[in-house]
């Protein structure tokens, strides 16, 4: 029994025009029937345009043509527009490694590290810029020193001025009840320690007494005054 072997057929243009005819028309055939059962066999959707040599259009689809093209155009423009901003995500991302970069070096050579790299002109304008952050920093310093000062002025002032109102309610309580009556008074003064507690309520008293110990020869006017500062337990 003869065997016989099929010949592979090699792809190149036929250069036979009526043989490049016919195999066009069988070779379309079979295609467009190869996409129609992929079509129906996965429910895909395609398109298959093609123009022959002599310029003859043969298209086929699962639907019209023109809406298989207008999706395929829509992904595609999606496709360009997802890609565009990775790029640009990722011109940022090394931008500002280097900067980042660029920063860390500046910070370590203000602390004295890393100036090997560094010349004349490039070690002088770093020491003027660390003599003008400084001269800055002196600044705030001493305008927030002179700040405080002030505000502890104004307290001090308005303990004064309290004082002195304490000192004159006492006098005049004291002249209502004669030079032998023993006056007490008492007050109670909230303070906060340093914003974060407060103490608990002192009392503050003043007292004006005569000496016990007096006979009725003591001059009347002899009087003991005793003033101290609040007790703080």
């Amino acid at each position: 029994m003869m065997k016989t072997t099929s010949k592979k057929i090699t792809i190149k243009k036929i250069d036979n025009l009526p043989a490049r005819q016919v195999t066009y028309s069988k070779r379309r055939r079979g295609l467009l029937k190869k996409a129609g059962e992929l079509s129906v066999l996965c429910d895909c959707e395609f398109a298959v345009i093609i123009f022959s040599a002599t310029g003859k259009l043969c298209e086929s689809s699962s639907s019209r043509t023109k809406d298989v093209i207008a999706r395929y155009e829509s992904h595609t423009a999606n496709v360009e527009r997802l890609d565009q901003p990775s790029l640009e995500h990722q011109h940022n991302h090394i931008r500002l490694r280097k900067e980042l970069a660029d920063q860390s070096r500046k910070i370590r050579q203000m602390n004295g590290e890393d100036l090997e790299g560094l010349n004349i002109d490039g070690l002088q304008k770093l020491e003027e810029e660390i003599e003008g952050g400084l001269s800055r920093v002196l600044r705030t310093k001493e305008e927030k020193i002179m700040i405080e000062i002030l505000a502890l002025g104004e307290k001090g002032a308005e303990l004064r001025e309290a004082n002195y109102r304490l000192r004159q309610e006492i006098g005049m309580l004291s002249n209502g009840n004669g030079n032998r009556a023993g006056v007490a008074l008492e007050s109670y003064v909230s303070t906060a320690d340093e914003g974060l507690s407060s103490e608990s309520t002192t009392n503050a008293s003043s007292c004006f007494s005569t000496d016990s110990s007096l006979d009725d020869d003591s001059p009347a006017d002899s009087l003991s005054l005793k003033l101290g500062l609040p007790y703080r337990g």
